[in-house]
């Protein structure tokens, strides 16, 4: 995405450095923050900046959703540009600058066609948050923990499909789930981690030691911690356990109070250290839009009441959640700062995916990824990416 030619004045607010809150401005120019100045500060009249008055309310790090199938009636697996725009402009609107665009476990042709569509959006102009390329959730995971994926294209890891791949489309391929107690996961764990793609665990039995192994040969991550994997047990603490208690795994989450009880979100925050904790939506089409009937992979999904279950066996089926949503819930049922909030809904995705000296919090010389909402956390009045309003106005 290109830089704006823009220049920002983002004054009276709250904002996130690190680990403290500024109150003061932000000067942005041509896409990157340039300053941080505390107290009040006006510009000059005869600079060319835009001012938005903030009137105290919070500036924070614009949000990566690392695992999101899609938005406002539009799927990922749509494979199309007006599909992803959608997605993407939708998810702007709720403080998201950044995503992965996230299969379900389908064929290998419907794969590829999502992995083409996504090569030519991000080759072109994004007009909303950013497409920062694919994960891949399956196709290799357990029969026994399909959760919502289709449990027909379920395959054994193929690490040549992935060869090919990632050759043919070179660093867009981001993150891959699999079962690592798969014959021939951990060859592929290796090849991901060579590769700098995160490795990720889920839909998975893996027991506490083939997790381990998995994290030996290159797993960094889990998805959906909780959900759709073996749990924790005293004598056998199964793929939970390792996660709560391996911290070369970062957990995701998410947090809607529908997939994970808040006891269970404040044991993985208290279990793993701030910096190893993402925050997720695993928002599928519905988000945004009401109750009723939707699709998912070829499996309807009924939605009541926010709620996505699959109409055949009542699994969840990915969520209505935003990232905003997601961000206001953890700081009501933990008892986590905005600050350490925010660096599991930007800083650590940031780092995840290699991009920490980029984005993913607000400093000096980053790119002027923000979002800009109201002292409750509740509605997102301005997002920029890369210093470009691409919401409000």
């Amino acid at each position: 995405m290109k830089a704006a030619n823009n220049h920002w004045f983002i004054t009276n607010v709250k904002t996130i450095v690190q680990d403290t809150v500024v109150e003061g401005s932000i000067i942005v120019e041509n896409g990157i923050i340039t300053a941080i100045v505390e107290g009040q500060f006006l510009p000059a009249e005869n600079e060319q900046h835009r001012t938005i008055d903030g009137n105290g309310s919070w500036l924070l790090p614009g949000f990566i959703d690392m695992h999101v199938h899609g938005g406002f009636g539009a799927d990922f697996m749509d494979a199309n540009r007006e599909a992803y725009d959608t997605i993407t402009r939708y998810h702007a609107a709720q403080g998201t600058t950044r995503m992965l665009a996230t299969t379900v476990t389908a064929s290998k042709e419907a794969i590829e066609a999502v992995l083409a569509a996504a090569n030519d959006y991000v080759s072109g102009e994004m007009d909303y948050a950013a497409l920062g390329g694919v994960h891949l959730e399956g196709p290799f995971i357990s029969e026994l923990w399909p959760g919502a994926q289709n449990p027909a294209f379920i395959s054994p890891p193929r690490v040549d499909w992935v060869k090919s791949w990632n050759e043919q489309y070179p660093g867009l391929i981001k993150q891959l789930t699999l079962a690592p107690e798969k014959e021939r996961a951990c060859e592929l764990i290796a090849y991901l981690a060579e590769s700098n793609i995160v490795a990720a665990c889920g839909h998975t039995d893996a027991t506490y030691s083939q997790v381990a192994a998995a994290a030996d040969a290159g797993l960094t991550q889990a998805v959906h911690t909780f959900n759709a994997m073996r749990g924790l047990h005293h004598r056998e603490p199964g793929t939970v356990g390792a996660v709560l208690t391996d911290h070369r795994i970062t957990g995701e989450i998410i947090a809607d109070g529908h997939h994970v009880h808040p006891a269970a979100i404040r044991l993985l925050v208290g279990a793993k250290p701030v910096d190893k904790v993402v925050l997720i939506t695993d928002a599928m089409s519905a988000a945004g839009l009401g109750d009723g009937d939707y699709d998912l992979g070829g499996l309807i999904v009924d939605v009541k009441q926010g709620v996505a279950r699959l109409r055949e066996g009542g699994s969840l089926a990915g969520s209505t959640l935003t990232m905003i949503d997601a961000f206001r819930y953890m700081l009501t049922h933990t008892d986590l700062s905005p600050a350490e909030v925010s660096r599991m809904a930007s800083g650590n995705p940031a780092r995840q995916l290699g991009l920490a000296e980029v984005t993913g919090s607000i400093a000096v010389g980053k790119q002027a990824d923000l979002v800009l909402t109201d002292a409750a956390f509740t509605e997102v009045s301005h997002t920029w990416v890369n210093g470009r309003l691409v919401h409000g106005s």
